[in-house]
């Protein structure tokens, strides 16, 4: 695995790729390395039939569609790195043709549903609070869950509503949220009361700061108590917030400063939720439709 190393320190410190993303690259490459070792292949003159057969050997061993594009884009930016330090002297991947990628629309609850979701956390004790006061900002903001658990006390302006978030790439956007989770963040602040011991600010009970997996858990069980039977992950809030914008009439650069998207055009996937939801309810009320 020459150079490998190199590659993954050059996406994380030029690229500014979050340390979640560049593990990912590295997984992936390493699943790419044993493939050629296995076949006794060199990475620096592996031929198009070779990298035919490593996605072939992929889906035999039932890699999902996007799992494989992932991975031949890692592949691909770890040879450009490679040819940019001019470590070879041709890309065996250059002329790689692969299908495209078809867009896949992200899982989202109805506004009924996301009442449903925040309004079953009603608890008074301080785990409740804090789990309402993490999804009534989360669907305010449609913050990525690891902005949302790396939150520190100076990231947050509580009394004018706005949070600094650095986000992919180290960018940083401003993002306002509203009175609501306002009102709920004020109440579990107030009975945190341990600002001075941690700076991050939604912690667990033996006051550390929650990890995404434990977030994820707390959110399965909110979701099943609420009696959505929907998969529901963090990021399924995330994609609720950008639809129910968007259907409401927001802007979609707006939508996108939110989002901290850095491209528009990942952010135009949720125009096309809010247009089968219309269509949706046109076939659902439309006399012609429905037989009336």
């Amino acid at each position: 695995m020459e150079y490998l190393e190199d590659f993954l320190k050059f996406i994380l410190v030029e690229k500014g790729l979050s340390k979640n993303t560049v593990s990912a690259y590295g997984t992936d490459l390493k699943t790419f390395f044993s493939f050629l070792e296995q076949k006794n292949i060199d990475y620096k003159t592996i031929n198009h039939n070779e990298m035919t057969d490593f996605l072939w050997h992929l889906k035999s061993l039932n890699f999902k569609s996007a799992s494989i594009f992932r991975m031949i884009e890692s592949v691909r930016q770890f040879y450009k790195f490679l040819l940019a330090e001019e470590y070879i002297k041709k890309s065996p991947v250059a002329y790689l043709a692969v299908p495209k990628m078809p867009a896949i629309l992200p899982d989202m609850l109805t506004n009924e549903e996301v009442t449903r979701l925040l309004t079953s956390v009603s608890g008074s004790d301080i785990l409740s609070i804090r789990n309402r006061a993490m999804l009534e900002l989360l669907y305010a903001t449609g913050l990525r869950v690891s902005e949302l658990i790396s939150l520190k006390f100076p990231n947050i302006d509580i009394e004018e509503c706005y949070l600094k978030i650095i986000g992919k790439g180290n960018k940083e956007r401003l993002v306002p949220f509203g009175q609501k989770a306002q009102s709920f963040l004020k109440r579990y602040l107030a009975v945190r009361k341990t600002r001075k011991k941690c700076e991050y600010i939604f912690l667990t009970r033996l006051k550390k700061p929650i990890s995404r997996v434990e977030f994820w858990r707390q959110l399965k069980n909110i979701a099943i108590s609420a009696g959505i039977m929907k998969k529901i992950t963090p990021h399924t809030l995330r994609h609720s917030f950008a639809t129910h914008l968007l259907t409401g009439g927001a802007d979609i650069r707006f939508v996108q400063e939110m989002l901290g998207h850095s491209s528009i055009s990942t952010t135009q996937i949720y125009t096309h939720i809010s247009q089968e939801r219309l269509k949706e309810q046109h076939k659902k009320y439309h006399p012609r439709e429905n037989g009336l």
